[in-house]
């Protein structure tokens, strides 16, 4: 009785282990990044789309980008699209489109120049069908399919909002971008954000889950401290864009860096599922295994569930084998009384085997 309390309490043991882990996994999952009514469960990040100084490597190329026109690169600080010169034009490209239905891309840039004249006219960010193809539109083409988010910061027009600005476009392929007006009709969203000549690194953030949501954060009030620029629902990009980005000036003038960029495909689960299907079961087990598949909580709590039932098969099968063993030492006709060479049998007050066996049952 005494061992078969023991294997229940080492069982139950085990199982608060597995509890223990599940709910670290648990709060894990609630930790993650939330958007709307979607989290994002975890990301992985693209080498392909990520660029880092020194930025080239020993035969003054990278394997993934592509740069041109007047942009060229300083190793220790940024690639530098143009200078605070008039007339300028450069761009960034990657060589590979981006695969991953669902992304987010984090830029650092840096515009600056001097404050004692005017300054434009801004730096791209694309996610187009083409690449690395220049034009009038921050230094790449008109007529653009995909995605252009516009770091505008010179106004060709009077405007009741401030510049800089951030304003994003969708292109069809064939409509013309509207110059005169800065764009402001084909706005598919757009914030004000004074991201020029700055004291903190200024970035842009964009997420964006196939034919769902488009989401875009500036910082540049302080580090880490995001400020939601625009969000847009039911966004369709091209399959498989290309991520470039470009800058132009014109009279007027900046110098336009690139100082890094990280690139993560990222996997969303629905949270609003999440949450009926925890209401809908009510133990720990249930909840858990109907946790999306593929996700790290579903994988934890199949591994400790699997160990689980291993431990207790275990348990089992050595209760098993004692029961046996002890039963043997019982002795008694038909009990499989071993045999054992040169051994004394032990009378009834003796402490030999049999002696243990009468104290035990």
């Amino acid at each position: 009785m005494f061992s078969r309390c023991t294997s229940m309490l080492s069982l139950v043991s085990l199982l608060s282990v597995v509890g223990l882990f599940v709910g670290v996994a648990q709060a894990a999952t609630d930790d993650r990044t939330k958007l709307g009514n979607d989290t994002i469960d975890r990301t992985m990040q693209l080498r392909t789309h990520s660029l880092y100084a020194p930025y080239i490597d020993q035969d003054l190329q990278n394997r993934w980008w592509d740069f041109g026109a007047d942009a060229y690169v300083n190793t220790n600080k940024y690639i530098r699209l143009t200078r605070n010169k008039p007339s300028q034009m450069g761009w960034l490209w990657s060589r590979l489109a981006v695969t991953p239905s669902n992304f987010i891309i984090e830029v650092e840039f840096k515009i600056s120049g001097d404050s004692s004249h005017l300054y434009g006219d801004g730096l791209a960010l694309w996610l187009t069908k083409d690449r690395a193809v220049e034009g009038p539109v921050f230094g790449s083409k008109d007529e653009f399919t995909g995605l252009g988010i516009f770091m505008d910061t010179y106004a060709n027009e009077r405007h009741s909002y401030s510049f800089p600005r951030v304003v994003g476009v969708l292109g069809d392929g064939k409509t013309k971008y509207d110059f005169g007006n800065d764009g402001d009709a084909q706005a598919i969203g757009a914030c004000s954000a004074n991201f020029r000549r700055t004291n903190v690194a200024t970035k842009l953030k964009v997420t964006y889950v196939a034919d769902k949501f488009l989401d875009v954060k500036v910082q540049y009030k302080a580090w880490d401290d995001w400020t939601d620029c625009f969000r847009v629902e039911n966004v369709k990009l091209p399959h498989h864009p290309f991520l470039g980005f470009s800058a132009m000036t014109g009279d007027v003038s900046d110098a336009h860096d690139i100082i890094s960029v990280t690139s993560y495909s990222v996997i969303v689960s629905p949270e609003s599922q999440a949450r009926n299907k925890h209401s809908k079961k009510g133990s720990i087990f249930a909840s858990h295994a109907d946790a999306q598949p593929g996700t790290w909580l579903g994988f934890f709590f199949k591994l400790f569930l699997f160990a689980g039932v291993c431990a207790g098969g275990f348990y089992g099968w050595k209760e098993y084998q004692r029961r046996q063993r002890y039963r043997g030492f019982g002795g008694g006709p038909g009990m499989g009384m071993p045999s054992y060479p040169n051994m004394r049998s032990a009378g009834p007050t003796s402490a030999g085997f049999g002696d243990y066996s009468n104290k035990r049952y």
